[in-house]
């Protein structure tokens, strides 16, 4: 079972969540000048990375907050959270 903690709520349990995506991707810093092909970039292709990987998460039965996540995809297990604008690193 996954257990996310919330900065607002405490350690919740994953279903009071819901995935937002990955929180490594960066919109174009100029969107008026991005290019289709950087647009297609930006909101349709991903990675699919084994081990530690940043996430966003919703708060749904909560806070409704959004939740940073840093999560090991091939355990669940959750290293390390905070808010969106944290960074965030495995503990030691």
């Amino acid at each position: 079972m996954i257990r996310i903690h919330c900065p607002h709520c405490g350690l919740r349990d994953h279903d009071e969540f819901s995935y937002v995506g990955d929180a490594t991707k960066v919109r174009p810093a100029d969107p008026a000048a991005a290019s289709p092909e950087d647009w297609h970039r930006y909101v349709y292709l991903r990675d699919n990375p084994r081990g530690p990987h940043l996430e966003y998460w919703h708060h749904v039965y909560g806070c409704r907050a959004i939740v940073q996540v840093l999560r090991d995809t091939a355990t669940h297990a959750v290293l390390a959270t905070g808010r969106p604008s944290d960074t965030l690193e495995a503990a030691p």
